[in-house]
């Protein structure tokens, strides 16, 4: 087995994919001691191939998915309710997505990186051939729409049908990605920013869109920007939604007070080791906050200028450690919920000292 493995090792191993190494492992299992013998003195004379180079599009691409997908390491339901993780990753590398499944920021990154260039990618260049011939910046452009509505929906799509039947590709995009603006038949700001976003990428105009939503100054985050939009360095708009769009925040003051919040959320993470923090609720719009049985004076449901809460723990971190840091330090709402696997910090309307048990 050892000498297989060794013998498969043709890329260097940082590059090398776990599935990889299972995929040899399997097919080992099924030679006998003669083919193995033989496998092994027809791969060792071969030449060991170059690593190719990443293609040009391949980081514009990727830097505009993440931009606009976000990314969280443990698994979450989509708006679907198909088990996700990762920057929108519904399978992993031994099958599909579980709830309980849990992932690195660079195992996210892998995931991503594999369904680009081993799916997403090679799906789209057979469905228009002639994007082969494209500027990089145009395929990135087109990678990122894929990614996010599906190679299905690629292929039934207007925007192919006239690209196949020779109209001006640049035309064709301006006019039908913008289209791509709906989920379950309602127009979500979100998409209509992304559309915009990969336009400007095909067209080479300035990514201001980008930019903008990549920034971590939480002064320029709105109520509809994207969910990847940076509260601060390592909060993002749609932890506070839970990646939902039910509960995306729907007034400035929701996001300012979120802003304040994550800003404290900061420094828990530097307390802790710079551990990742993990929301478990954050705003509960009415409807949310009842079916969950919220109290209907809920911090959680952000009704007023400076008012608002988050429910999260510290991977890693001993969950009554991190209460007590924050009672120390959050002068305003603390509930005490460590007994129940998470912290709660919050707001109250004249921003009072409050402590109370679960």
């Amino acid at each position: 087995m050892s000498d297989f493995l060794n013998a498969a090792r043709f890329t260097d191993k940082s590059n090398r994919l776990p599935h990889q190494d299972a995929a040899w492992r399997w097919a080992w299992e099924r030679l006998n001691e003669d083919e193995r013998k033989q496998f092994l003195e027809m791969f060792r004379a071969a030449p060991e191939p170059k690593e190719p180079l990443p293609a040009p599009w391949l980081a514009p691409a990727l830097q505009i998915i993440k931009t606009w997908e976000g990314c969280r390491l443990e698994a979450y339901r989509c708006s679907a309710g198909v088990p996700t993780i990762g920057y929108g990753a519904t399978r992993m590398i031994d099958g599909p997505v579980r709830m309980g499944d849990k992932i690195t920021q660079e195992m996210a990154e892998e995931l991503l990186e594999n369904e680009v260039v081993n799916l997403f990618a090679p799906g789209l260049f057979s469905l228009l051939p002639m994007m082969k011939k494209w500027k990089p910046n145009q395929q990135a452009a087109l990678v990122s729409w894929a990614f996010n509505v599906g190679l299905g929906a690629v292929e039934e799509s207007t925007l192919r049908k006239r690209i196949l039947a020779s109209e001006d590709p640049t035309k064709v995009v301006i006019e039908e990605l913008p289209r791509w603006n709906k989920a379950d038949g309602k127009v979500l700001e979100g998409l209509v920013r992304r559309r915009r976003a990969e336009v400007d990428l095909f067209t080479g105009s300035t990514q201001t869109t980008i930019k903008d939503e990549a920034t971590t100054s939480p002064v320029k985050v709105a109520p509809s920007s994207p969910f990847a939009t940076r509260l601060t360095a390592h909060v993002q708009l749609g932890e506070f939604a839970l990646w939902q769009e039910e509960r995306r925040f729907v007034h400035q003051y929701q996001v300012d007070t979120a802003a304040e919040l994550a800003a404290f959320l900061e420094r828990v993470r530097v307390a802790f080791g710079n551990k990742a923090i993990i929301i478990t609720s954050g705003f509960r719009p009415p409807a949310v906050n009842k079916s969950v049985g919220g109290a209907s004076s809920s911090e959680h449901l952000f009704d007023a200028p400076g008012v608002g809460a988050v429910d999260f723990y510290v991977k890693d971190a001993d969950i009554k450690a991190v209460e007590n840091w924050c009672d120390k330090n959050w002068p305003f709402s603390v509930g005490y919920g460590a007994v129940k696997g998470f912290c709660h910090v919050g707001i109250r309307k004249g921003r009072p000292r409050v402590r109370w048990d679960y």
